[in-house]
């Protein structure tokens, strides 16, 4: 490459956040909360003094504000797909990666080059500005920031208010909720669920509850599946602090049905179900909407 082709640091560093975000993602399942993909590529790419400079008005470094800025790119590219704070690698991102940074980069670029011609034709495209680094404070950082602040709610619950938190959410989804463990109960199902008030209908949810900091074991897994003894019998495993890798391989290899949820799924299905939810059972976790101006697709 001539020097005159060299490309400017903001797209040198834009190149080697975005190829760092797609292999985190590769390496960890092919999906990871915002905060989490953050954290690893902080631990994992060396950032110099320019690179961990923060935007006053925004409160990002400059290569966080990259990250956000060129993973439209990479979107837009059919390599990624954003949900819920979560950032998930799609299977043409993971075979984009052999590439290397900066023809992965090129090639997105080209892809949101295409996709603006065909969709924004005539509109002035926002552009960052290379010198300084600062666009505005992004949707999925608003909402990322959002997610955490419930998370932190979440976390501060004990573990009977978690309890009748989830029951609150399955009541949203339109089970009834006959039994909830009362305090004290150690050990066993911490809620039935039932589709119908009777019982009479499937499936039939027996939820185990874990609201700890410690991912659950695959003993603990495999002790709700023990329970699933009837036809019909699903069971649910709620874990505010994650699954370990063989909780989650046995589940999937369970000849029983065993859902798995964590704090991000969990938070997630209280976001989708929230206006189902009764007024009394809304204000264990009450939320507000804030609205954005929706860009085109």
């Amino acid at each position: 490459m001539k020097n005159d082709d060299k490309p400017s640091p903001s797209r040198e560093l834009g190149a080697k956040v975005i190829h760092a975000a797609l292999s985190i993602l590769r390496d960890n399942g092919k999906e990871m909360p915002l905060r989490g993909l953050r954290a690893k590529i902080e631990e994992t790419v060396k950032l110099d003094s320019w690179a961990l400079e923060r935007h006053e008005k925004s409160g990002y470094a400059r290569w966080e504000s990259f990250l956000h800025f060129y993973s439209i790119e990479c979107q837009k590219a059919g390599y990624l797909v954003k949900k819920k704070g979560i950032w998930y690698l799609t299977p043409e991102g993971e075979e984009a990666l052999k590439f290397g940074p900066e023809e992965l980069l090129r090639r997105a670029g080209e892809a949101y080059d295409r996709w603006r011609e065909e969709h924004i034709s005539g509109r002035e495209e926002e552009k960052i500005d290379e010198r300084t680094a600062s666009p505005t404070v992004s949707y999925d950082d608003i909402e990322q920031r959002a997610i955490e602040g419930i998370q932190q709610h979440i976390n501060l619950k004990n573990a009977y208010e978690f309890q009748d938190l989830a029951a609150a959410l399955l009541r949203g989804m339109g089970y009834y909720t006959p039994f909830v463990a009362p305090r004290g109960k150690d050990g066993g199902v911490d809620i039935v669920a039932y589709r119908d008030p009777l019982g009479t209908e499937s499936p039939r949810i027996q939820v185990q509850i874990k609201h700890r900091g410690s991912a659950a074991s695959v003993q603990e897994v495999r002790q709700l599946m023990g329970l699933l003894q009837k036809d019909g019998d699903v069971g649910v495993f709620i874990s505010t602090g994650g699954f370990t890798p063989d909780a989650r391989n046995a589940a999937r290899s369970s000849h029983v049905h065993v859902e798995l949820v964590d704090l991000d799924r969990f938070i997630g299905l209280w976001l989708q179900f929230y206006d189902r939810l009764k007024d009394e059972d809304k204000s264990l976790l009450p939320l507000r909407p804030i609205y954005f101006l929706a860009q085109p697709e």
